[in-house]
């Protein structure tokens, strides 16, 4: 999913360590081309592939949770036939991930922050519930990790973090067209209350993609090329693209399905504006 971030830091102590040791050694790339970094450089190029590492791991187990809120709502077995590809997707750019750790010095080891299950949002109907994650997973997580990733992707010379994040692209695009093509599924199956609700929650579900994406962006100043070739983005420039993302392709793209997406943009765009200043 998304992917210009350093290491997540959880709030609480996480018990559980993500280990990819074993994994890194059979995906570690030949890195000797990359321009020279300085020190505090190569380390910060290791928090942010290790911090890619653990995002990658955890949209792996998003998806799963998905699998459940779909078979729940009786949903089409061509929106469910997806699922297992692209958990084991995810689970592979964590090893990729971990794999330029390894070859980068670092030790692709970190704790896994507690990961709340994917709701079934028991308060309304299985499909009404299937649906509102399908927008949040597929149609927002998605689509902006394909922008950015794309941005990245653009940046990078010919080597092997272009050919990886050029694979890890191709997955993510994938991805999210799977996300548009199930809402166009399911959303015939709503009537007019349903899709007001649905409508009221796209607030709280914007709110959410800024609340947990917009720190993971950093704005660090300007980096050099140098550390730009070895994955390292510019996360002022990743914040412009979130929000492009968002008002461009995000919003049109619910709108077309039938839910008054803009509004509820305008809404959490306005509950959130102290995260984007910080």
């Amino acid at each position: 999913m998304t992917f210009c971030t350093e290491d997540a830091t959880p709030e609480t102590p996480a018990p559980i360590l993500l280990d990819l040791r074993r994994e890194a050694q059979a995906q570690q790339p030949d890195l000797s081309a990359l321009p020279p970094l300085s020190e505090p450089e190569r380390q910060m190029a290791i928090r942010t592939w290790r911090g890619r590492m653990v995002n990658e791991h955890i949209s792996a187990q998003v998806w799963a949770g998905l699998v459940h809120s779909l078979m729940r709502a009786g949903a089409p077995p061509a929106a469910l036939a997806e699922l297992p590809k692209a958990i084991a997707d995810e689970l592979r750019h964590a090893e990729q991930c971990a794999g330029v750790v390894l070859a980068l010095g670092g030790v692709p080891v970190a704790p896994l922050p507690a990961l709340e299950p994917v709701p079934l949002h028991e308060e309304v109907a299985p499909i009404e519930g299937a649906v509102r994650n399908v927008i949040s997973v597929g149609c927002m997580s998605e689509t902006i990790a394909v922008s950015i990733i794309r941005a990245e992707h653009a940046e990078l010379d010919d080597g092997p973090l272009a050919t990886l994040l050029g694979e890890i692209l191709a997955d993510e695009v994938s991805h999210a067209r799977f996300g548009w093509r199930s809402l166009g599924l399911l959303m015939p199956r709503l009537d007019a209350a349903a899709r007001a609700r649905t409508s009221r929650y796209l607030v709280d579900a914007f709110a959410h993609q800024v609340q947990h994406e917009v720190p993971r962006l950093p704005r660090g100043g300007v980096i050099r090329p140098e550390l730009g070739q070895a994955g390292v983005c510019d996360g002022g420039f990743a914040r412009s693209l979130f929000v492009d993302t968002i008002q461009t392709v995000i919003v049109p793209g619910l709108t077309q399905a039938g839910l008054d997406a803009q509004a509820a943009w305008d809404e959490a765009k306005a509950e959130t504006a102290a995260v984007f200043n910080r």
